[in-house]
This record gives C-alpha cells, structure tokens and sequence, in this order.
C-alpha cells in the first residue's frame, strides 16, 4: 500500500470515528428517546429528558477526547515525517486540501503542520487562509482569475489559469461585493461568497473610492507591522477609556494602500494611468536584501483592544476614538520611511494594429480600457536596481465576457493585488 492511501485511511478512519460518536450521542440505545426530547416545543421543559442528554453530552466529550488522544500521541518523528511527505506531494488544489486536513486533526497536529507549510514566497503555494494576506513568489507569478457577477455586483478570485482550463480544480481566495453608496463606492472583500458582513470573522477589508472615482482606499481588517498607519475613520470623538464598551464589535480598517487614477481632461486616446502607494509595504522591500512585511497569523481585535485600553487607567491622557474602528494605537508617529510606489507599465502604440499594446505572454486576450501592468516606481536614490524597476508585480486584463486574469507576485499579497484590480472596475468618466 503506497504511503498516500495511508493517509487517506487514517484521515478516513477518524472521519468514521467522530462521526460514530455523533451518532451514539444523538441516538441513544434505540434512537427514539433523544427524538422525543427535542420534538417538543421550546418553552417546554422535561427534567428527566434534560439529565440524560447533559451525560450524553459528558460521554461524547469523554469518548471524544479519548479518540483524539491516539492521534495527538504519536511520536513527534513520525508525525513530522507524515506531514512532510503530504506536504511534498500535494502541491495544488484541491489535492492540497490533504495538508488543511492535517492541521484540523488536533493542536499537536496543527502546530507541525504550521512549521512545515512554508509562506507563498517561499514555495509558490496558497495553504492557509493567512496566505492571501502574505507575500506572493519572487520567481514566477500566482496565476488567478476573476470572474463577474453582473446580476449581484460580486466578484470572486480564483486561482488557476482560467475558468475553460481550471474546471473543477479551481480554488475560491476571495469575494467581494460592490456597494454604491450617494458620495462613493465599496468594495467589500471576504473569505466566503455568501457573507459580506464587518462583523464577520471572513471580512478581510475593503476598497472604497471618491465621489469621481479617481482615488481609492485599500484598507484591511488586519493591523499591519508598521504601527504608524492609522486606522480607517469617518469621525472622532474623545472619551475615556473606561467609556469603551466591550460589546461593541472591534473591526479594524487600515489604510494600506491608495491608488489614484490620472484625470483625462483633454480625452485623449489611451489607457488609463494609475499610481498605487503601498503604505503598509517599505521601498526597502524590493531592495537588495529587502524584506516585505509577512503576517503569520490572524490577531484577535478583542483581545487588542481589552489590552490596549486597560494599560490606560488612572489619571492617564483622554484617547482618541473613532465611530467605525476601535483598533486605533494610543499614539501615532508620522510614517517617515519611504512606501513603495507602483504605476502601470506604459504601454507602445502598435502601428499595424492601431491600437495601444503591452506584452501580457498570452495570459491577456480582449482588449480593454480596464487592462494594466503594474512597475515599480523608485528614485535614483532609493538604490533599485534596474531590473526590480522593469519586472511586472502585478498584471490584470480580460479574456472573455466577465473573465479577467490577475496574475501576481512578490511584494504583493493576493489580498492587495485583488483590492487594486477591483478598483479598475469601477466607473471613472474622468479618467478615460
């Protein structure tokens, strides 16, 4: 038997395990007493019903846990071996999804299989969700593509090549649903396709654009490294400390990018042209020997914000809060150190054809005002060298009726690359 079917057997046998107590759990000995108990109506309250299912409830737990045990005790050697090779051997979706199994057996489990799983710069691939918000690949792009729902104003990411070639293979990163509202337009971006919600544990941020659709926000839920980006709000008041409820929702939005489209006064015939100013990003990144920002997990907002508030006791200074967000640091320091800039590539007028072109290596086929390539945009003293300055960080462009490509690398996060390629849906009469 091949070391793979092993560990499908294993992953079966404990699949067929959890689901053997659920069963015991819910069925009794005959499965009809637990059926009386919750037919009946809710304000209905049956004592004797009551007792047998909280010990059922203490059983499940007990067999549970015993269950896990045998998986949670394996010697660590061989739990690091079993996971290096299902790491080594499943290196696209949905086969990877083997590796995601791993890290769900148990905390042992999980904590190996995060040591092992490398970020998206160093091994090209998306595990985790913390991955969209990490770094793509120096060497070679992540190719993904972007499908339009004109009927509900939602778009999702995939990734894979296309939608005729992916087929069943292709794996959802991102969603986003675009909001009018009177002065501007939203983008908000989440981890499912059916939950758009702020205060859902799958929002991940949102773009947001002016009244002429010339300047966009990328801001995102998490806190970045640089403590001196601000959190994202409409208006402030002062208050104490103790006056933060901890009920309230902690959704933190963070300016981490702005991007700003020319405005074509004169309408001459072109693409359009966009600068993007990565706050959360150094120019040192793309330096040599530069490193870009790389979270490794999730933070809870709650449990920021509880520590955040309770070192300000006493006869400390009033803090500054804002209606939308609770996630603001007690202090802000200017952002000194230099952002990266990106601007699309400036494309070459094709004299035959007639029309302006750029070199997309085929993963571009209709032509289309939305189409762009993105450079960086470094100063003769930033020290860039000429080749990061011509290398193409993110490319977007259409292939079909509601099909677009996205392809991406690093510095850029899958996260951020879809937050700027969204803005280029968005309707900018000025611009064009």
């Amino acid at each position: 038997m091949s070391f793979k079917a092993i560990v499908r057997e294993l992953t079966k046998e404990i699949r067929d395990g959890i689901g053997s107590i659920s069963r015991r759990r819910g069925g009794g000995e005959d499965g009809k007493s637990s059926a009386r108990c919750y037919r009946r109506g809710k304000s209905h309250i049956a004592p004797d019903c009551s007792s047998s299912t909280s010990s059922s409830l203490t059983a499940f737990v007990t067999i549970q846990e015993q269950q896990l045990s045998r998986w949670a005790n394996l010697p660590p050697e061989l739990l690091l071996d079993i996971i290096h090779r299902v790491e080594a051997s499943e290196t696209a979706w949905p086969a990877r999804k083997d590796v995601v199994a791993c890290a769900s057996v148990c905390r042992s489990w999980r904590d190996i299989t995060k040591e092992i799983v490398k970020t998206p710069e160093q091994c090209g691939s998306l595990t985790f969700p913390i991955s969209l918000k990490q770094p793509g690949p120096r060497d070679a792009p992540i190719q993904c593509f972007i499908k339009r729902e004109r009927a509900t104003s939602t778009y999702h990411l995939y990734l894979g090549l296309s939608p005729a070639l992916s087929a069943d293979t292709s794996k959802l990163l991102l969603a986003a649903k675009k909001i009018r509202r009177a002065t501007s337009t939203e983008f908000v971006i989440s981890l499912v396709q059916d939950d758009y919600s702020r205060a859902s544990n799958s929002y991940v941020g949102k773009l947001r654009s002016n009244f002429l659709g010339t300047k966009f926000s990328v801001y995102d839920s998490q806190p970045p490294h640089d403590l001196s980006i601000q959190s994202n709000s409409r208006s402030h008041r002062r208050i104490r400390p103790k006056q933060v409820s901890p009920k309230v929702p902690a959704v933190g939005n963070y300016n981490v990018a702005t991007i700003s489209y020319e405005l074509n006064v004169l309408r001459t015939r072109g693409p359009r042209r966009m600068q993007c100013t990565m706050h959360s990003i150094p120019i040192s990144a793309i330096q040599e020997g530069g490193t870009a920002p790389t979270p490794m997990e999730f933070k809870n907002h709650h449990d920021e914000q509880c520590s955040l508030f309770s070192i300000s006791k006493g006869k400390k200074p009033l803090v500054e809060f804002s209606s939308t967000s609770l996630a603001e640091t007690l202090e802000s320091t200017p952002n000194t150190r230099d952002s990266l800039v990106l601007k699309n590539k400036a494309p070459r007028w094709h004299e035959q054809l007639q029309c302006w072109c750029l070199n997309f290596k085929g993963r571009v086929t209709v032509a289309s005002v939305k189409n762009f390539q993105l450079v960086a945009a470094a100063e003769p003293h930033q020290n860039v060298s000429v080749a990061e300055q011509e290398k193409v960080i993110l490319q977007f462009g259409k292939i079909g009726k509601d099909i677009f490509t996205m392809d991406y690398r690093y510095p850029l996060s899958a996260f951020q690359a879809f937050a700027l390629c969204l803005s280029s849906f968005d309707t900018k009469p000025a611009c064009e």
